[in-house]
């Protein structure tokens, strides 16, 4: 576990560096249009997402096939590499070819899950993947925080960092790394089993397993409200400037760290993966309810940390999933699983920032002109509330699905 965990950790510092900065230098290389910036960052985000999508479940087969330790160190030679040309870019095109070879790259956070998967007992897999939560939440703190810190002294320099990290990681998991997957266990690639739709294909193979998967798709796609629309919504609504968001923003991962790292092992057992599941997505869908209903800043931070509880049901739903298929399948079903969260990241960003414009009485397709639907509907926080009503759906299909479980 410790092993992984500091892959998992560097891997999430060196993606969480250029956070800060990469927007700004695609603005500087196309003459500071912000307005055109937006778009096509948001169009680089989609491609990023498309990627993960296409090429998880690709990694997932081969680390079935030759075993995890190679394909997470091909990875983050590869993130490592890419970073170098993004910090070299010469114009706006680099930067997109670059954004297009991280997404292929960094599709082993997968391989990562099956690792988890490979060692540790089934009853104890929900607390071990909070763990990876845990850490992904650290690299999200302390990633942005010294990017923006390098990014003071020069815009380019949060990609040597991330480079450096990505390149130290390689070589921690070259001389340090074990495998987790023995020969006598590994599975024949197949192409079969290894494109997007052949890797969901596993999915319809248990009817349980089925259910889990859309209960993690909607959970995926919750997700992307946050990073969607929160920074625009709480400057809309509450006023907050960059200082305000940062500091939420760490309150909201410290918060989480704290149920991820310290309370999901305690609740597991206590209440098992299925009640600690519909646990999770119902505080999931009451903090987005409060998030999208709160009329001042300060009622929506009481929302923080019942949506840190949220952080319960990622965990139990990979558990659960991971009991029924055999321990030669596990790349391929953490492949699957990333390719569903790709798909939410093709979908989530604009299904979000589309309802946020529409409530606050702006058609986006008039530019300022208001939507005559929307005129009499000011609900600035609606994202928010679709979230919830997604989460709510979720928890539903937990439920039925997960009744032999309980």
């Amino acid at each position: 576990m410790l092993f992984i965990l500091v892959t998992v950790l560097l891997d999430m510092l060196s993606f969480g560096i250029i956070i800060p900065v990469l927007p700004k230098l695609v603005e500087e290389f196309l003459s500071g249009d912000t307005a055109q910036a937006a778009v096509l960052y948001g169009l680089m985000g989609t491609a990023w997402a498309f990627m993960q999508f296409f090429c998880s479940p690709i990694q997932g087969a081969l680390s079935d096939r030759f075993g995890r330790r190679p394909v997470v160190l091909l990875s983050n030679f590869g993130l490592g590499l890419d970073y170098i040309v993004m910090a070299l870019a010469p114009n706006v095109v680099w930067l997109v070819v670059g954004r297009v070879i991280s997404g292929m790259a960094s599709s082993s956070f997968s391989t990562a899950g099956a690792y988890i998967a490979d060692v540790t007992p089934p009853e104890q897999r929900a607390a071990a993947f909070g763990k990876i939560g845990m850490v992904f939440g650290l690299g999200f703190i302390f990633g942005p925080a010294l990017g923006g810190w390098l990014g003071a002294i020069d815009p380019r320099l949060p990609f040597w960092g991330a480079a450096t990290l990505s390149l130290m990681n390689a070589c921690y998991g070259f001389f340090v790394l074990p495998e987790s997957l023995p020969p006598d266990k590994r599975m024949p690639f197949r192409w079969a089993r290894a494109n997007p739709v052949g890797s969901l294909v596993l999915l319809r193979s248990h009817h349980e397993l089925f259910g889990l998967a859309t209960v993690a798709f909607f959970g995926y796609l919750a997700h992307a409200v946050l990073p969607s629309v929160s920074v625009l919504y709480m400057g809309y609504r509450y006023g907050w400037g960059p200082a305000s968001v940062g500091l939420m923003m760490a309150g909201v991962g410290l918060a989480a760290m704290i149920v991820q790292g310290g309370l999901i092992r305690p609740i597991t057992a206590r209440f098992g993966e299925r009640r600690t599941l519909l646990l999770g997505l119902s505080c999931g869908a009451i903090g987005f309810s409060v998030y999208g209903i709160a009329p001042e800043g300060w009622i929506f931070c009481l929302g923080i940390p019942v949506m840190a509880f949220w952080g319960l049901a990622g965990p139990a739903t990979q558990s659960l999933m991971t009991r029924h298929i055999s321990s030669s399948e596990q790349g391929q079903l953490q492949g699957a699983i990333a390719s569903i969260n790709g798909m939410t990241g093709m979908i989530g960003p604009t299904l979000f920032t589309q309802t946020f414009a529409f409530f606050i009485r702006f058609d986006s397709s008039l530019g300022t002109q208001p939507s005559t639907l929307s005129t009499s509907l000011d609900l600035p926080g609606a994202p928010f509330i679709l979230a919830s009503l997604m989460l709510l759906s979720a928890a539903v299909i937990a439920w039925r699905t997960t009744k032999e479980e309980g």
